[in-house]
């Protein structure tokens, strides 16, 4: 006796006209013509069903602020980073929650199930800490919220910060984070890339750096990342996220660095949305794009995913949590036109960042969590063609969102009066 039957299942990997039974919250078996009963039968009528979207790098402690305490005129990262410093004296704890939460209702009304946030330690308050520690117990059963201690400002450059940093794992912060391309010199980043990581080795935990968020090719932390990352044998722990400057540099030394981070095991995160908006803003023509060489990462057996990063806050206007659209701007900035480059865009916003952020039971086989996403598209092609509509969202094998298929209502001479959009092939 299954809890739930979902027939007629497309899944990512090609194969089509699949059943997955739940039973007590995780997916029991997955076949085609599945026997048994359930207490409740879905149909999914040959239409593509997921694991759940995964972000590998927010700011949920920015989200939905946009215009506070004002808008950033040059729409650089830099301006950014000043607005967000003018805003944390006037943050308080409510509005931190208040925002987060909402952002979160989003989320997973898109099937994004999963995210790894950065949260600023230079405030000594530590308000935003307290208030993403709250959001996370309280996201828990429909949302899997993991924090990263990110010192905004430099660990070294700005005083206490690596207090703060320490204290904000010691409250139960799950990643140490860092900025190494933001300290006041290339050495002074370089030192932080190494404090950073043994305190992540002394302590057991993730590394994910924000590293060469710059246009300047000669900014090269990743490098320094990876022999630290080799040495304390942290391999499969670290991450660097951006990279943009790998988009600046020349091609030997990328030939150089690719292996370096294969051999050290370090992921990376790119952000399309965000990379092409911050990026290349003091070029007139040619003008850079800035997101990271993701094509050349993958071919040397480097796991990349992409993140969404911000949303309607000092950085970034737009955004709504689709992270389809993401996908969708990062196979047109890679150029990664081809089916197969296709797929691997779909993967860097679900299995990727799963693998990455260490995800227990994520999947779609026997034994996995029963969290899927039931989308209005065949495959993941047409899903990102589309941005396809999320028709079921499921925690646990519980519906925890449901949206209406998206249909055209047409009264023309011999056409249905109404249309799916998807193309049955």
């Amino acid at each position: 006796m299954f809890d739930l039957i979902l027939r007629n299942c497309n899944l990512p990997d090609g194969r089509r006209g699949m059943d997955i039974g739940i039973r007590d919250g995780r997916i029991a078996a997955v076949e085609a013509a599945l026997s048994g009963e359930a207490g409740e039968v879905i149909d999914a009528a040959g239409q593509l069903v997921t694991p759940p979207f995964v972000d590998a790098h927010f700011h949920m402690d920015a989200t939905l602020s946009y215009g506070l305490p004002r808008v950033n005129q040059s729409g650089t990262l830099l301006e950014g980073i000043a607005l967000w410093g003018e805003l944390k004296p006037l943050l308080t704890q409510e509005a931190l929650v208040e925002r987060a939460l909402a952002y979160c209702d989003w989320a997973v009304a898109k099937g994004l199930l999963a995210i790894r946030s950065h949260v600023d330690v230079c405030d000594p308050r530590l308000l935003a800490v307290e208030a993403l520690l709250h959001v996370k117990d309280k996201v828990r059963p429909y949302l899997d919220l993991q924090l990263v201690a990110f010192p905004q400002d430099g660990v070294l450059r700005s005083p206490g910060a690596l207090d703060n940093l320490k204290r904000a794992l010691d409250m139960g912060v799950d990643v140490v984070g860092g900025i190494p391309h933001f300290e006041r010199t290339m050495a002074d980043g370089a030192e932080s890339v190494r404090i950073l990581c043994e305190l992540a080795a002394e302590r057991g935990l993730p590394v994910d750096m924000h590293c060469d968020e710059s246009d300047d090719p000669l900014s090269r932390h990743i490098e320094t990342l990876a022999f630290h990352a080799q040495r304390l044998g942290l391999q499969g722990r670290v991450t660097g996220s951006h990279l943009t400057s790998m988009h600046s540099m020349d091609n030997y030394y990328v030939s150089k660095l690719l292996p370096l981070m294969a051999e050290a095991g370090v992921a990376a995160v790119a952000n399309p949305l965000i990379n092409i908006t911050l990026q290349g803003r003091h070029d007139t023509y040619p003008k850079r794009r800035g997101m990271t060489r993701v094509p050349e990462l993958l071919t040397a057996g480097i796991p990349v995913a992409f993140g969404h990063d911000c949303v309607m806050d000092p950085w970034y206007s737009l955004g709504s949590a689709d992270m389809l659209e993401v996908a969708a701007m990062g196979l047109h900035v890679a150029q990664m036109t081809s089916q197969d480059g296709m797929r691997a865009c779909f993967a860097a916003v679900t299995a990727a960042p799963a693998r990455i952020l260490g995800l227990d039971g994520y999947g779609l086989e026997p034994g996995c969590r029963g969290d899927l996403v039931l989308l209005q598209a065949v495959d993941p092609v047409e899903a990102l063609r589309l941005r396809a509509t999320r028709l079921l969202v499921l925690r646990g094998g519980r519906v925890v969102a449901r949206s209406p298929a998206a249909v055209a209502a047409l009264a023309l001479p011999g056409r249905p009066s109404c249309v799916d959009f998807t193309h049955r092939s």
